[in-house]
């Protein structure tokens, strides 16, 4: 029997048509989309299927877009599979919010609400804040550390995302940052590629939208998880929902620990993950992580059948 993990991806896995096939094609992922759109106050479902892609780019609407394409694939998966079951739950950054629904820690329209807010908070730390994000394939954690020591005082220079033992994401301010990828390209580094975002996500950059959230979420109705979740800020377990009312805002402004959470959840003996949402970034990711592992990934009616039919093989 396998023992499975379920998983959600984060901001950048967006593209303009995600998620009308599930929509045309599966009544349960239609009402994901109905509810978003009538939360939200705005047709995030027409964003997701036609775009254009300058609007579905905006941080104020990639979120939510993301978020309800990633649970629309959830539940039309449930709708074929009621009885398979994750032993853990996780997501990369924004990917967190469906993790948490998945373990019914929100009911949906709470998801969406918390998503919104979050989104509209990070915009508007952008701007009044310049930042930037660049990931570095192929240099070591103590090389990038190094380094962004160095560029310290030209500005704010941390690392945003553990992406995979070969990648990491730095974020900060531009000229930090700028400097920091002249110097690591210097070191060796495979390819220091810079990332078209609109700030310095995962940094002390976004400390006012941390800020924010805190007060936001003192009111919002969380319930303690039915399976865990690894949580980004700790790669640890997280069932309470006091602990989640925590971390929620401090995932904004911290690092994204993904390699310790997938190895944490394979520690627990998880060798199965499907993954949830357009694209298959996690998938890349995890790969990377562990050739152990195997990843399946639902994003559309093809994708979503040849999951059930691999794992049907297996149960």
């Amino acid at each position: 029997m396998k023992k499975i993990a379920f998983i959600f991806p984060g901001q950048g896995s967006q593209s303009t048509g995600m998620g009308l096939d599930l929509y045309n094609n599966y009544e349960s992922a239609k009402k994901v989309y109905d509810v978003a759109d009538k939360t939200l106050g705005k047709d995030i479902s027409k964003i997701c299927f036609n775009g254009p892609d300058e609007d579905l780019k905006l941080t104020i609407n990639a979120q939510s877009a993301i978020v309800a394409t990633s649970i629309a694939a959830l539940v039309a998966f449930k709708s074929l599979c009621p009885d398979i079951k994750p032993s853990v739950t996780m997501g990369h950054s924004l990917g967190e919010y469906c993790a948490m629904y998945c373990a019914e820690v929100m009911d949906l329209e709470t998801t969406m609400q918390a998503i919104q807010k979050r989104s509209e908070l990070m915009d508007q730390a952008t701007k009044t804040t310049k930042g930037t994000m660049a990931a570095v394939l192929g240099a070591t954690i103590e090389t990038i550390e190094e380094v962004l020591k160095e560029v310290s005082s030209l500005g704010l220079a941390q690392i945003a995302n553990y992406n995979d033992p070969t990648q990491i994401v730095i974020t900060g301010e531009v000229e930090a940052i700028n400097k920091a990828c002249e110097l690591i390209k210097e070191r060796g580094a495979k390819r220091v590629v810079p990332l078209a975002v609109s700030g310095g996500f995962h940094s002390k950059l976004m400390d006012s939208a941390r800020d924010g959230f805190v007060d936001f979420v003192k009111n919002l109705k969380l319930n303690d998880a039915k399976i865990p979740v690894i949580t980004n800020v700790d790669a640890k377990k997280t069932t309470k929902s006091d602990d989640f009312r925590e971390k929620m805002p401090n995932q904004i402004n911290s690092s994204v620990m993904w390699v310790q959470t997938i190895q944490n959840a394979i520690d627990m003996g998880v060798d199965t993950f499907i993954e949830f949402g357009n694209g298959k970034v996690l998938a890349g990711l995890n790969r990377k992580i562990s050739s152990e592992i195997k990843t399946y990934n639902v994003y559309d009616s093809e994708s979503l059948k040849a999951t059930v039919n691999e794992l049907m093989v297996g149960v």
